[in-house]
């Protein structure tokens, strides 16, 4: 007698975190949750959670690989159309929304052709509204923390300025204060102690510009980088002016800085509020200027955040757990 097989399937159940990546909670689930209670019917032998702009999802591996897929594309439809109708939603979920995806968006404009012809975009919400907003004023403030393309938008949207020679000239500059480094003991001169200090921004320019033009235009003058010292007395017009590392300008230097603005200058000031490294009580004429400032017509104010990081995902999870500690501790 011959003893019947028996097959055995065993399902590997898993757990996963999604990150919504760019986009605001309520544009992706929608008024009352509607699109977040359609996503769980459509993968019902998930168990899915929405806490703040994160998913987490407890099922099969596969099926939570798919999900995954899915709210990606869901994430990139909202952040090419700045939309997402539930018509949408559901031709996503079903497949059926491949051509929309190709069909070029009204957000998904070129900011600059960079060196070697790189198309240059503002990829996220925050960096699309800067945009947005630097087009309707002349003077913006843009906070948040590290990594989320405040300065590298700024600058794409000098240089397409310059371009299209609505400015003559693009200034850079940020205040010199010491992060935790001592300037004094590097070696070289005084410019040579700043090159390092100023990198950045020259990194950003090299991205945009090809590197035998950017030098001609530094030598020129038509682009300056330099200490925000460096524009005491000065009037700025016909201008692209950025002010990096603001959270480090004192009131007085911030006062000075906004005071040497032209008749025809676009001034963008850029800043992470949480990484002040003025001396002691020193206050931060960013931190000041922006609840001075703000609700005055022609300044914006924009606060990127957390969703707007594009460096690697780690560095998502670390500002979170730095915020995390720091209310802890308030």
């Amino acid at each position: 007698m011959s003893v019947p097989k028996v097959v055995i399937i065993i399902q590997f159940m898993a757990q996963k975190v999604i990150y919504l990546e760019g986009v605001e909670p309520i544009d992706f689930f929608g008024v009352n949750n509607v699109r977040f209670n359609r996503l769980k019917s459509h993968f019902s032998d998930l168990k899915i959670v929405s806490r703040g702009n994160e998913l987490k999802a407890e099922g099969e591996l596969e099926r939570i690989n798919q999900l995954e897929e899915k709210v990606e594309l869901l994430v990139k439809f909202i952040l090419k159309f700045n939309r997402l109708t539930m018509d949408d939603f559901d031709e996503i979920l079903s497949g059926d929304a491949g051509y929309k995806m190709d069909a070029p968006g009204p957000k998904d404009e070129v900011l600059v052709h960079g060196d070697r012809s790189k198309p240059i975009r503002a990829l996220t919400i925050h960096q699309k509204l800067l945009v947005e907003e630097a087009g309707k004023n002349d003077l913006v403030l843009a906070v948040g923390p590290a990594g989320t393309g405040k300065t590298y938008t700024a600058i794409a949207l000098a240089v397409r300025a310059l371009k299209s020679r609505e400015v003559n000239r693009i200034i850079l500059t940020r205040p010199a204060v010491e992060a935790g480094e001592k300037l004094g003991y590097l070696p070289g001169d005084f410019a040579q102690k700043l090159d390092p200090y100023l990198q950045p921004l020259f990194d950003a320019l090299r991205d945009m510009i090809p590197a035998k033009k950017l030098l001609q235009f530094i030598e020129d003058n038509t682009i300056q980088i330099a200490p925000l010292a460096y524009m005491r007395g000065r009037t700025l017009d016909q201008a692209f002016v950025i002010l990096d590392e603001a959270q480090n300008a004192t009131t007085s230097q911030f006062k000075m800085f906004l005071t040497r603005m032209g008749p025809s200058a676009k001034f963008i000031v850029t800043g992470d509020v949480t990484q002040v490294d003025l001396p002691g009580r020193t206050q931060s004429g960013l931190i000041q200027a922006i609840g001075i400032l703000e609700g005055i017509e022609g300044i914006s104010v924009i606060r990127f955040d957390e969703r707007d990081i594009i460096r690697h995902r780690l560095v998502k999870k670390i500002v979170k757990a730095y915020d995390r500690e720091e209310d802890r501790h308030t």
